[in-house]
């Protein structure tokens, strides 16, 4: 006789398609042998499943059709079920699945759109928590505010692509025109956040992508700015830099005070109620 531990994770096996021996001579069959009945199971959870990741990737199910997803996605739950019990957080390797799945070999930029799925997933279910605001930096010297270091919140993905993302993705909108999409248009950066209620996402042009890059690394907002600005000359570090707190995309308490060795590359942020 199976403990219940024991049993649980033979009824997991089973309904992941491994095997389940040890189940099926505990199950009493009559016109269903063990075996179908242990089957009709599994497909109800890899249908559940599939159905969930449907929801969660509506920009990929949109651009191969309901079916091809379905397959796809079961094949994905097949090969990496979920470790917990929120559906919400299932499919974060999706992307790198698509990947390596031959039937979407021809589409190069599947992976991509599904990344961005993932990251207005995360968005939307990341916990609400404080932001800085340009208040928070009105007083502080511009030398000293280059020598800090922020942390990214929790609902923020900078994310970079080949291809034209955010028009694949307004493209696959239920109220979309019917409209074809270059994808030779050119890549983009795209920084992922919650604003209000809602997951969004905005391009970013690429010094304010490799500043937010920086930033999320770690590195200090002042050297942050210098690689900016070697990656793209046109970089504007004190107007990006405004632009970022509008979308208060800094955790809360997260500002370290480094070594001050940076030029004043910063004007002051003027404060919420100077604005």
């Amino acid at each position: 006789m199976l403990t219940l531990p024991e049993l649980q994770a033979a009824f997991a096996d089973g309904l992941g398609g491994r095997s389940c021996d040890r189940l099926l001579d505990m199950i009493a069959g009559d016109s269903i042998s063990a075996d179908a009945r242990v089957r009709i199971h599994r497909n109800h959870v890899r249908q559940s499943l599939a159905a969930a990741l449907a929801t969660t990737f509506p920009t990929v199910t949109s651009l191969v059709g309901g079916a091809f997803f379905d397959g796809m996605a079961k094949a994905f739950v097949a090969d990496s079920p979920p470790e917990g019990p929120v559906l919400a957080e299932y499919g974060e390797d999706l992307a790198v699945f698509i990947e390596a799945f031959a039937p979407a070999h021809g589409l190069p930029y599947l992976a991509d759109a599904a990344r961005l799925d993932w990251a207005l997933n995360l968005a939307f279910y990341a916990a609400r928590v404080p932001r800085r605001e340009a208040g928070d930096f009105g007083s502080v010297r511009p030398e000293r505010l280059a020598a800090l270091t922020l942390t990214l919140a929790a609902d923020v993905t900078l994310l970079t692509s080949a291809y034209p993302l955010g028009r694949i993705w307004r493209a696959c909108q239920p109220d979309a025109p019917d409209a074809e999409v270059d994808l030779a248009a050119g890549g983009v950066s795209l920084l992922v956040m919650r604003q209000g209620d809602d997951a969004v996402f905005a391009d970013l042009d690429p010094g304010c992508a490799a500043f937010v890059g920086a930033i999320g690394r770690g590195v200090p907002v002042g050297e942050a700015a210098q690689l900016a600005q070697a990656n793209w000359s046109a970089f504007d570090p004190a107007q990006s830099f405004r632009r970022l707190l509008e979308w208060q995309i800094f955790a809360a308490g997260s500002a370290v005070v480094g070594p001050v060795g940076y030029e004043p590359i910063f004007g002051r942020i003027p404060s919420q109620e100077a604005k």
